[in-house]
């Protein structure tokens, strides 16, 4: 009878507790089921490096689209080229509560500070196409295939210059041809990749003598043009053209890696006799299919520009914040290659398209990236 009493009892009191108890477990499970739903319309900082160039517009504007079309809040900031302004803004986004931070970096050095802070929140970090460096708090990165980019540059140069046929067969032309060679900035992790992915296709040639450097100018630090800022480019031109082709020394072609530069190194060529009949302009090429780059190209300017549709790298990383917040591992294709110097970044690489006078419709307006207008 005691022992009776005794399950009797328990059943009653698992009877009166079970609606409560069934009621937290359907709660959990539509949790679980829906990713998490603490941070459904959190806020997301995102931070660009400068308004100053039409690509990091178009970059800062499509991520928070993207973001925004998912439920989350954004807050977008661009730092204007200037550290201690992207260090305010994230210190900022931090203390205001961002869940997430999606930073494209100035300096890719120089935000450890901010990223420990973000990591002691419990903030994951997702690095846009800059790599930021030195930090174990960078969780994902998404970007192009920087490495082929500088792979394409090299070789729409030599195409260019008819070293190479469209199809990467050997092309007609036998040289020898002077180039000078410009890199980007020494602070952005992406410049090291553009630079060393050109001179793996540009460095057989420079060895047999099909292609010169008659300013000698060759290594990546003394070639590298700070904050990629096309004034200092385009003083470096009338440097070289000064220094080294007053003796009538041609310049046959210029190894760009970014259509700002390539506008700023054009305008030096110009003011110095370039883009006649009697002395074209040399192969130049770019990067970012800027408009007024894409301009140039048709005009028969400007050789050259990749196109990397920021379009998508804002769709990849949206894809990868929300993942992440719902407790997921985003997709990535690559786990190996981007060192930060302290971890393996896992991260999603993007292809890229050389585009040039006879595909620009094709790459650019058959896409949508841009109306036909805008390039006219």
């Amino acid at each position: 009878m005691r022992s009776t009493r005794i399950v009797a009892a328990a059943s009653a009191v698992v009877l009166a507790l079970s609606p409560a108890a069934c009621g937290s477990s359907e709660k959990t499970a539509d949790k679980q089921a829906s990713g998490g739903t603490s941070n459904a319309g959190a806020l997301i900082g995102v931070t660009m490096p400068t308004r100053s160039s039409e690509r990091w517009n178009g970059d800062g504007e499509n991520v928070k689209k993207e973001l925004e079309a998912l439920g989350y809040k954004v807050d977008l900031q661009f730092a204007e080229d200037d550290i201690p302004t992207q260090v305010n803004q994230l210190d900022n986004q931090i203390t205001r509560g961002a869940k997430l931070l999606i930073v494209a970096s100035i300096d890719g050095t120089a935000l450890t500070t901010q990223l420990q802070s973000a990591a002691d929140n419990k903030i994951p970090v997702i690095s846009y196409d800059r790599l930021i460096r030195n930090s174990p708090n960078v969780d994902y990165y998404a970007t192009f295939d920087n490495y082929k980019v500088g792979v394409q540059q090299a070789t729409s140069l030599l195409t260019g210059l008819k070293l190479l046929n469209a199809d990467g067969s050997k092309g007609p032309a036998k040289g020898p041809f002077n180039v000078e060679l410009f890199a980007g900035s020494a602070d952005d992790n992406n410049a090291t990749f553009f630079f060393n992915g050109a001179m793996s296709v540009l460095k057989p040639y420079l060895d047999n003598g099909t292609l010169k450097v008659p300013s000698n100018q060759r290594d990546f630090k003394k070639i590298a043009i700070l904050r990629w800022k096309p004034a200092v480019a385009q003083d470096r031109m009338e440097n070289l053209l000064t220094s080294t082709y007053r003796s009538g020394l041609k310049v046959d072609g210029v190894l760009s890696p970014y259509d700002g530069l390539s506008i700023g190194i054009i305008s030096a060529l110009k003011s110095n006799g370039y883009g006649t009949p009697a002395q074209p302009y040399p192969v130049v090429t770019g990067q970012d299919a800027e408009a007024a780059s894409v301009k140039s190209i048709i005009a028969g300017e400007q050789y050259s520009t990749i196109f990397k549709d920021y379009r998508e790298l804002a769709k990849t990383s949206a894809q990868m914040a929300d993942a992440v917040l719902k407790g997921q591992k985003p997709a990535t294709n690559n786990d190996k290659d981007y060192d930060n110097g302290v971890k393996v970044v896992p991260s999603t690489l993007l292809n890229t398209t050389i585009v040039n006078k006879t595909n620009y419709e094709k790459a650019l307006i058959d896409s949508g990236f841009y109306k036909k207008s805008q390039l006219q």
